[in-house]
């Protein structure tokens, strides 16, 4: 192995790297989350000490003591994000600081050390830098995953004083299969994602993991994503298991639920206000009931839906399931507005829209 300091960081390469020809036989169709790249970056915490040990180095399993605090306490929080390779053959990144800052967001609600942004940024430049090779071309990305759990050793019930900060990263195709096809939403009538003063924007696992059994229950109906109702009154949409929603009406307007401590505040959501409103759209941020939502597909008035994250973009919402019955939004194929909003937002990530507010970060 070569080590050599970069920076802050200690860069061990990997001695067991993928080869050139066998790296380019797996970026022909990498799926989701299933590939990894050679290296990972890690930093340590421990309390009265701070951040400590940066490293990069091969991608490889931590070892973990039965005992570990994450294991029994879930404290752990993550990101998402992407790198692309613009095509002038530069790398890429979207809004990383916004990543940056609601980590430490997520870190606080979950009694986590905070780290300092500029290292955030540090260590997730670095790991696309020297996995750059991993970038699939066209229209696919590199996922990037920062992470950070609890690892000190003990059973009481407290915040831990050790903490392992890690990124990984994943070439990434299609969140869904079969690309950019409108999705089948199954609506939650017994389950619920978040209630306030919980969790809910925070971007921690536990949130995931109590998904999941809704998310089987959508699976189960034929349906792609879970769409979830508020735990005070199962009435007001919230989000899908993994992305915000909107909704786009027959006058121009759109229509998202609000934030309020039960919806994770996504960047891509930020994103698209944004856009839109700069498109002349009215974006009203106000509760929107399933009931509203079923009643304004019906007449016509709810021309489009969409949801939107960083993994799937932007994507159309074409049938709503539930135990009542089953309706369509609108053409049951997305949308002009869809498209436009998702063609800006895609062009602005890799460099072929013009990008007014900076939002890209040149490596």
């Amino acid at each position: 192995m070569d080590v050599q300091q970069s920076s802050r960081f200690t860069v061990t390469h990997s001695s067991k790297a993928v080869s050139a020809d066998q790296r380019a036989v797996l970026l022909a169709d990498p799926g989701f989350g299933k590939l990894f790249t050679d290296h990972m970056v890690t930093i340590r915490y421990t309390e009265g000490q701070g951040w400590h040990s940066h490293a990069i180095g091969p991608r490889e399993p931590f070892q973990l003591d039965p005992a570990c605090a994450v294991l029994h306490y879930a404290q752990e929080i993550f990101e998402g994000m992407k790198a692309y390779r613009l095509e002038d053959g530069s790398i890429a990144m979207f809004r990383p600081e916004e990543n940056a800052r609601r980590f430490n967001e997520s870190a606080e609600r979950m009694a986590m050390p905070v780290l300092p942004e500029e290292v955030f940024l540090e260590a997730v430049e670095a790991l696309v830098k020297i996995d750059a090779d991993w970038i699939p071309a066209g229209e696919g990305s590199l996922y990037l995953r920062p992470f950070l759990f609890a690892s000190e050793t003990f059973l009481g019930v407290r915040p831990a004083n050790e903490y392992i900060f890690c990124v990984i990263a994943s070439p990434a195709g299609a969140y869904f299969k079969g690309g950019k096809k409108a999705v089948t939403l199954w609506v939650s009538e017994h389950f619920t994602r978040a209630a306030r003063g919980g969790t809910g924007a925070a971007k921690c696992g536990g949130n995931y993991a109590a998904s999941l059994v809704a998310q089987k229950e959508a699976i189960k109906h034929g349906c792609d994503q879970v769409v979830f109702l508020d735990a005070a009154e199962n009435k007001w949409v919230e989000e899908l298991g993994g992305m915000n929603v909107f909704f786009v009406m027959d006058d121009g307007s759109i229509v998202t639920p609000p934030l309020g401590g039960t919806i994770l505040p996504g960047i891509t959501r930020n994103s698209i206000i944004s856009l839109a409103r700069a498109k002349g759209h009215e974006v009203r941020e106000e509760p929107y009931s399933f009931a509203q939502w079923r009643a304004d597909a019906a007449s016509g008035k709810l021309r489009e839906a969409f949801a939107c994250g960083t993994a799937a973009v932007v994507t159309a919402i074409g049938t709503v399931k539930s135990v009542d019955g089953d309706f369509t939004v609108g053409n049951g194929d997305g949308g002009i507005v869809t498209e436009g909003l998702r063609a800006d937002l895609t062009g602005i990530q890799r460099g072929t829209v013009a990008d007014p507010a900076n939002w890209v970060r040149t490596l």
